[in-house]
């Protein structure tokens, strides 16, 4: 190759650099893609793709014995894991495929190795190769870290590794609080592994809803993980053919794996940015202007290594408006700050807009609450203990709906059509003329009424 060889240059083939290559390649500009590892990025080789097919696996032990309250009779159902693995990869591998094959259809070049900014207008490849670029954006996400680090820590697996494990444990301590840890445990005892999840904080998913995390927390101590709050993860050591975590408490838990969801950090190191005067975050965070685009006017940068909202939809909405604003001609803008949300546990949890909490500190008293916490219908029959929660927050003085939240079966797609409607600034009285589809769990969101009166309020300090 020559100088001047291709308009675009994307570091990472994940969702957010796919996005935008396609994209800009669409508007006529000459386009190549580097990716070291396999194409379609965190979500879909090691993400929520992969993640939320073990999600769906793990919910036929609760189908199982719920079907039994409607006549259904299953005798020696058993899982296998080797199976779900053999199945779950080659799905990835077919995602992987479409992937390769977008780019070829859009006439993208792809190079399946490791590239490093050069310069302001270059990239060079583990080959050495060099290639000029009009432009360079970097979509290289980010990776778990174990934070802090303790001692034995390399004897723990990440959220990559996980899905590299050829059985099932027995007996797993999940470390964190957030969505992946949450989401992992939930993974594995449904699966029937002993499951301890362990986080430093008094309640998991720091930052949703308080009634959410109470909702959740009450959930999964029904559900039988052990979910030990308020401790940190302190050594690992080997122990025959097993691993002993201690704890700060002092106690020691003997288990197969320990699978570390304390963070993530943007793949940034050794990228080069140096060389070009970028300097990241405290975190490893590139710097962005609202159009993407760093303190080097030729350099860009999309996704999870930006640190904004690191969701994938978020990298594909922002890899899009990159080629938008630079190669089609029309700026665009990607919000985020109100971003719908689901968390795939069991039960599963959906989100939009302000927590009561955050709606407090913002408007004061000038906030309504409308919740609801009942047995779905499916368990008059099944007998399943398990509740929904449906959540809405409302200002008061404006009937703006500021928040929906939302526990239980389906909320993320629940929570999907809400963000619809939170984006097109609904108020409350738009809910309530809205005709209810019944029977189901979401028709309580347009049939609440009566506000719930708060008899703590909540610090709005």
């Amino acid at each position: 190759m020559t100088a001047g060889d291709v308009d675009l240059f994307v570091i990472g083939g994940g969702s957010g650099g796919v996005r935008a290559a396609r994209i800009a390649a669409g508007y006529g500009a000459k386009v190549a893609v580097a990716e070291e590892y396999r194409l379609g990025g965190t979500c879909v080789i090691r993400g929520c793709v992969p993640k939320k097919l073990m999600v769906y696996a793990s919910r036929f032990r609760d189908e199982f014995e719920d079907a039994a309250g409607f006549g259904w009779t299953f005798e020696g159902a058993r899982f296998d894991w080797p199976v779900l693995k053999a199945n779950r990869d080659r799905e990835i591998a077919r995602l992987e495929r479409v992937y390769r094959s977008l780019l070829d259809g859009s006439g993208v070049q792809i190079f399946d190795e490791r590239a490093v900014i050069e310069d302001a207008n270059s990239v060079r490849l583990a080959s050495g190769e060099v290639v000029r670029a009009g432009r360079i954006l970097v979509a290289v996400g980010a990776h778990p870290t174990l934070e802090p680090p303790v001692e034995g820590g390399e004897l723990a697996i990440t959220s990559n590794e996980v899905f590299d494990l050829e059985t099932l444990p027995e007996r797993i301590l999940v470390v964190g609080g957030g969505y992946i840890a949450v989401e992992f445990a939930g993974v594995f005892a449904g699966l029937g592994s002993r499951t301890t999840l362990l986080h430093r904080g008094d309640k998991l998913l720091r930052g949703f809803d308080e009634d959410v995390r109470d909702a959740l927390g009450v959930a999964y101590a029904a559900r039988g993980l052990d979910v030990a709050l308020g401790l940190t993860l302190h050594r690992i050591e080997r122990r025959g053919g097993a691993l002993a975590a201690t704890l700060s408490d002092g106690r020691v838990l003997e288990v197969d794996k320990v699978l570390v969801a304390t963070g993530r950090r943007p793949n940034t190191r050794t990228l080069g940015l140096d060389r070009v005067g970028i300097a990241t975050d405290p975190v490893g965070a590139i710097p962005v202007d609202d159009h993407s685009r760093t303190s080097v006017p030729s350099i860009y940068a999309v996704g999870d290594v930006t640190n904004r909202a690191n969701l994938t939809p978020i990298a594909i909405r922002e890899g899009h408006a990159f080629a938008d604003t630079v190669f089609g001609g029309k700026p665009t803008l990607v919000e985020h700050h109100l971003i719908a949300t689901a968390v795939f546990s069991t039960p599963e949890i959906g989100t939009v807009g302000l927590s009561e909490e955050e709606a407090r500190r913002r408007h004061g008293e000038d906030v309504v609450i409308f919740k609801a916490s009942f047995r779905p219908m499916k368990a008059t029959l099944s007998g399943r203990e398990e509740r929904t929660l449906m959540k809405i927050v409302v200002q008061g003085t404006s009937d703006r709906v500021l928040g929906v939240h939302v526990v239980g079966h389906d909320a993320g797609e629940i929570i999907q059509l809400a963000g619809v409607a939170l984006t097109m600034g609904a108020t409350k009285a738009d809910f309530d003329r809205t005709v209810a589809v019944h029977p189901t769990s979401s028709e309580e969101l347009v049939t609440l009424r009566t506000p719930f009166v708060v008899k703590h309020p909540v610090a709005v300090g």
